[in-house]
């Protein structure tokens, strides 16, 4: 058979923390990177209803030179930029994320928000990757932050990992991409402990958007060995760890198995795998019709891995093996497995009735990862399909 040749690209994140203490670990890694100003973007649950943030400000001591606890979903540019203009009034020289996605996207925004001193909506125009009009993807070249973040997640999305990051452009109602390099955190710090604060709902969706990594990773046309392995694993500590603390939420070592998962999960696509349909769309139901992410993949997985079954369906055979059943079609087996951890399949269940179809089928085709489906993509005449079967 052909070698057919690949690049796996890395990323600046120098450390993992598997199951130290949040506030331990982003003491040590202060101290190493002798930050003197560490400024906070925390979640507000967190900060107000736990002691978690306090414990953090504690570790660090008079290193905290300030906090912003107000980050909305899907990271709307208002509140990056509001949050950008408190990390530059508190001088900070290291940026500390607690939250979920929206917080860890935040995250990286600001630190690039700083870099190139951005204070209004439109000065982030020039700095999102867009599809143009003859459907290739643009990533704006620019110099990336200097500012070192480290993030502490609470969820199972996945884009601790990433350099790319998602805002909200609240003028189109449009979630934009931001990728840089050097916008991957230098360390993510993985404390199971942190995670028993969040809602079961959003700890389980988001371990599904976890597994739509790995999903379209296997079903994709232009993985490798590496990547396919990586997707393997993290689907089968998925599919054994969110059923796990589905059970016993207070089971620390399933839900580290989730966030190594989670983890592994995101190598394929910060390696440059591509995602598919079921990502694009993910991110037009999240900025456009204010489905949390989590649940955009367990809305979209299923009938977009059925979509393009005729293409890569033995690409798919994979996908099945991890479930422990090679010979039933993987989007049933994801249909069922999502299902069981009490997930919401359906648009309708997440509030996108059909008079959002069309909408939604326009801007996926403004995504990155629309034109890299494995069944070709190339108008919202395509899409329509594929939601109408998720509706």
């Amino acid at each position: 058979m052909a070698i057919q040749p690949s690049v796996v690209g890395l990323t600046t994140t120098e450390k993992v923390y598997l199951g130290e203490p949040a506030a331990k670990a982003v003491a040590a890694e202060a101290e190493r990177l002798q930050a003197e100003r560490v400024f906070l973007l925390v979640s507000r649950t967190l900060n107000t209803q736990t002691d978690e943030i306090e414990r953090i400000r504690k570790a660090l001591g008079p290193r905290v030179a300030g906090l912003y606890d107000g980050m909305p979903p899907h990271a709307p540019r208002s509140a990056v930029l509001a949050a950008a203009a408190m990390a530059r009034d508190s001088q900070a020289d290291m940026i500390v994320t607690v939250g979920g996605g929206s917080i860890t996207d935040a995250g990286k925004i600001v630190s690039l928000c700083l870099k190139h001193n951005l204070r209004e909506h439109d000065d982030l125009e020039p700095y999102h990757v867009y599809v143009n009009d003859e459907g290739e993807v643009i990533k704006p070249e620019f110099e990336g932050p200097d500012i070192p973040v480290v993030i502490c997640p609470t969820t199972l999305s996945g884009g601790e990992f990433n350099p790319l990051s998602g805002a909200t452009d609240e003028k189109i109602h449009h979630k934009q991409g931001f990728e840089h390099r050097d916008m991957a955190p230098v360390a993510v710090i993985l404390d199971p402990a942190l995670t028993l604060h969040t809602p079961e709902w959003l700890w389980l969706s988001t371990g599904v958007r976890a597994l739509d990594h790995a999903l379209e990773t296997l079903g994709s046309l232009q993985s490798n060995d590496f990547c396919d392995g990586m997707a393997d694993s993290a689907l089968r500590l998925l599919i054994e760890g969110l059923p796990g603390v589905k059970n016993n939420p207070g089971d620390l070592a399933a839900r580290l198995k989730c966030q190594v998962g989670a983890w592994q999960s995101m190598i394929p696509v910060i390696a440059g795998v591509p995602m598919g349909l079921s990502h694009a769309i993910g991110h037009i139901l999240g900025g456009t019709c204010d489905v949390p992410h989590g649940y955009c993949s367990c809305v979209m997985a299923p009938a977009v891995l059925a979509y393009n079954a005729p293409v890569n369906g033995e690409r798919q055979k994979r996908i099945s093996q991890c479930f422990g059943q090679p010979d039933r079609p993987a989007s049933e087996l994801v249909d069922v497995f999502i299902r069981s951890l009490g997930m919401p399949r359906s648009l309708r269940e997440v509030n996108v009735d059909s008079d959002r179809l069309q909408q939604v089928a326009e801007y996926t085709m403004l995504d990155l990862w629309a034109r890299t489906n494995p069944r070709p993509v190339t108008g919202a005449a395509d899409v329509l399909p594929v939601l109408e079967m998720a509706l």
